[in-house]
């Protein structure tokens, strides 16, 4: 397994290559969600193909109150992750690389961005599209692999795909949980003892909510009433969406999504599921 540090070593490496290019852009801090991405990835490559992973903390999709210096930034662990799950060449850009002391251009998704976590974190979203579309244009992938369990950002990206004409696929693999039904997530090793104990309630809530109710706005209710009951839980949102378009879901006739984010101790905890049409 490779470790490219410039842009310089990356293009030089990609021109190389033939078949498959599966990307799996990552801030680091890489647990078995991440690694599930990167095996995935490279069952799509094949024998043929190449598997390439960013780990890349990006500056520009932190909020002024969300602390990047807290972030965890375990390296080593996380190159025996990429090495171990199969990839062939870890991007370890720097910020300075990527950013220039005077930059000025963007990328700005304007409507999926505004609703959800779009609410709480203004910019984010723009920091995302910005940095994923740059290392699409560094990497030239041929597919991305991204994880079900932010939604919202996968959405996203495949809407910057289509509009911007990039030519890849974007895939999307399955949430990965921890045995007790919690999301795997880096923000995950924010959480107390106590905390992390109380977590699974929120995926609980959500299931038994979406199991024993058909409509959207009920279901969202019912899961408003659950999350207020878990201790030292706040809900930051609860809603039933489209699954493409992220609109407010009126009805079952379409694909949907049910998607919650809770602030349990420091972490803030993301989760959806789906909610399919009712015949």
């Amino acid at each position: 397994m490779k470790s490219l540090i410039t842009m310089e070593s990356l293009r030089a490496w990609r021109k190389k290559l033939t078949g498959k290019v599966v990307f799996v852009p990552t801030m680091g801090a890489l647990h078995h969600g991440h690694e599930a991405l990167i095996a995935r990835a490279r069952r799509l490559a094949g024998p043929k193909g190449s598997v390439v992973v960013s780990i890349f903390l990006n500056p520009i999709q932190f909020g002024p109150r969300e602390d990047i210096a807290a972030y965890p930034k375990p390296l080593k662990n996380d190159l025996l992750v990429c090495r171990r799950a199969g990839a062939d060449a870890v991007f370890l850009p720097t910020v300075a690389d990527m950013y220039g002391p005077d930059r000025s251009v963007f990328v700005d998704e304007e409507s999926l961005s505004s609703v959800l976590c779009g609410r709480s974190r203004p910019g984010h979203f723009r920091g995302v599209c910005t940095v994923v579309a740059k290392l699409f244009n560094i990497v030239q992938p041929t597919h991305a692999i991204f994880g079900e369990k932010d939604w919202q950002q996968l959405a996203i990206i495949r809407r910057m795909v289509r509009d911007l004409n990039f030519p890849l696929e974007i895939v999307a693999s399955p949430t990965v949980r921890e045995s007790d039904g919690l999301a795997a997530s880096s923000r995950n090793a924010y959480l107390t003892p106590e905390e992390r104990a109380l977590a699974p309630q929120i995926h609980a809530a959500m299931q038994a909510a979406a199991t024993k109710l058909k409509d959207p706005v009920a279901i969202v209710k019912a899961l408003v009433r659950a999350v207020e009951k878990i201790p030292k839980a706040r809900l930051d949102y609860a809603e039933a969406v489209e699954a493409v378009t992220l609109d407010s879901l009126k009805n079952r006739k379409s694909e949907g999504r049910l998607a919650v984010a809770v602030f349990l101790g420091k972490a803030r905890l993301i989760d959806n599921i789906p909610l399919p049409p009712l015949k």
